[in-house]
């Protein structure tokens, strides 16, 4: 029998998903016959074990109730990012094989322009809160039309198959094997390991602050539901909001990214003391490094109840930290709780604890890139040594620090300069509201040290603090490593899940370069 249906046996009306700005509720009773609902749809639609479908629409209970459809009909499911534009959604729909496609109103034209790229007539196309402005049937129409009957066909598992953000070029589809019949009702290892490591279960109840197209968020949103607990939902971030929803619905766990601490550490003293944070047993934060001294301030905030894990959405390995151990290692991700950590030189050697080099991570659960094989197995050293694609080293304890990306590293002159070292130095500098530290072509040394620096309010971006943000990374870092120049800028191109994609900003100044030698 599927979790949903069991916690719906249990208790029909504890709230599985709540959408606080909304107002919107799911019950566990709800969610069960509406995504049982779904499930005979999509199979009625002539959807296979295995086929796929995908979703672009903003935080809606209907996105799940599509999901967990999707799971309980042993399809696959892609969330597509609401900020993509559509050439690359039409690239998703495509890799993807994509056979079904629900899309609200809001994101219309956005569709229709993708379908439009693809050419492909195989893809069934249906609305959600907005048939007026699609030419296509009505999602809820549709399903509520269809037969209504209980017991599924036997078949696998369904699962999600999200495509990775593209920082480093066209997102990729991570795939996994579907779950079979008979281990449907099971946990996999990385399941296992986030219970064992978190403490959720069915009285657990989560805040989700952040897209559900990214891979931890719906995840996370739907892992909760299986374990009993309750998802608040928020369609989106507000240090308000966020913290509001702690209070009122006594929120036990939560997750984050690092600019959403800093947007609620920005909030007066007084306006963060007003609400109460004190249930709040577990608050975990991963996708892109915390800067140590955020981190302490929430801590010294929130007590010792910061978690820190590094993974990603291939699932391959896991490294887990608590505060207590952090406040030991500031810096550290943690020690590996799935998969066994590696570091490697360029040949493949292993690189003895303090010395940096590419994070493995072996014996953890296989994936591949959907029709990508060359990628897949460029991310394998062996059958079962997989990477990330992340620079760090391992102290003597086995404690995990992240140095950067592989792609990211600067090379000046021959000297290997990681951006994150230096960001860091700079986010500790109280003008500095967030940085992004990229290597810009130089004729001397190939490349050379840029800082793009967004001030807080209140800062004058001149000559003079350009100098004094210079001066201020030499008290901290070697001077090879410092900036040479500081570009101010209204924003950086981050991602609402933090993570920062320098290859943009790289890619302009590159194009600057060449206009120049043109010119």
């Amino acid at each position: 029998m599927p979790q949903i249906q069991a916690w719906a046996g249990r208790f029909p009306r504890k709230t599985a998903y709540e959408f606080p700005q909304t107002g919107e509720t799911v019950t566990f009773g709800e969610l069960h016959q509406r995504s049982l609902q779904a499930a005979w749809w999509l199979i009625d639609q002539g959807l296979q074990p295995g086929d796929h479908i995908a979703l672009l629409m903003e935080n809606h209970p209907t996105l799940f109730e599509i999901a967990w459809g999707a799971v309980r009909a042993g399809v696959y499911f892609t969330v597509i990012s609401t900020h993509l534009k559509p050439r690359e959604v039409a690239y998703i729909l495509e890799n993807s094989e994509c056979r079904l496609f629900i899309v609200s109103g809001q994101y219309a034209e956005t569709a229709q322009a993708a379908l439009a790229l693809t050419g492909q007539q195989a893809i069934a196309c249906y609305s959600l809160n907005g048939a007026g402005r699609l030419p296509y049937p009505d999602y809820r129409q549709a399903v509520d039309a269809a037969p209504h009957r209980q017991d599924l066909p036997e078949r696998p598992a369904g699962r999600d198959l999200l495509y990775s953000s593209g920082t480093t070029g066209l997102p990729k589809g991570v795939s996994k094997p579907l779950i079979p019949i008979e281990e449907r009702d099971k946990p996999d290892a990385e399941v296992a390991n986030w219970r064992s490591g978190f403490g959720f279960d069915e009285n657990a109840v989560y805040l989700s602050p952040a897209p559900l197209y990214h891979a931890a968020p719906l995840r996370y949103s739907m892992r909760v539901v299986e374990a009993g607990g309750t998802v608040i939902v928020l369609g989106r971030f507000d240090p308000h909001d966020a913290l509001n929803a702690i209070q009122q619905y006594r929120v036990t766990h939560s997750q984050w990214v690092p600019t959403m601490f800093i947007r609620m550490l920005d909030l007066p003293e007084d306006e963060r003391k007003r609400y109460d944070t004190s249930s709040l047993k577990v608050a975990i934060h991963a996708a892109a490094p915390c800067p140590v001294h955020v981190k302490q301030r929430m801590i010294d905030w929130w007590g010792p109840i910061i978690w820190e894990y590094y993974a990603g959405s291939e699932g391959v390995g896991i490294t887990i930290i608590n505060s207590e151990d952090w406040l030991r290692k500031p810096g550290s991700v943690g020690r590996a709780t799935l998969g066994k950590l590696h570091i490697l030189d360029e040949d493949g050697r292993e690189l003895p604890p303090g010395e940096v080099g590419l994070i493995y991570f072996s014996g953890g659960p296989r994936f591949e890139y959907y029709n990508e094989p060359e990628k897949t197995r460029s991310v394998y050293l062996t059958e079962d040594m997989a990477t990330y694609g992340d620079l760090g080293y391992v102290d003597e304890d086995g404690f995990l620090f992240l140095s950067d990306r592989r792609t990211d590293l600067i090379i000046s002159g021959g000297v290997n300069i990681y951006p994150q070292e230096i960001e860091d130095a700079l986010l500790r500098h109280d003008a500095v509201a967030d940085c992004a530290v990229i290597g810009v072509p130089n004729a001397e040394f190939g490349e050379e040290v840029k800082a793009c620096v967004r001030l807080h309010p209140g800062h004058a971006p001149d000559a003079a603090l350009e100098q004094a943000l210079i001066a201020f990374c030499r008290e901290h870092l070697s001077n090879v490593k410092c900036p040479r120049t500081v570009d101010f800028l209204e924003d950086l191109p981050r991602l609402d899940n933090g993570k920062l994609p320098r290859r943009l900003l790289k890619d302009r100044y590159r194009e600057q370069a060449q206009q120049r030698e043109e010119a």
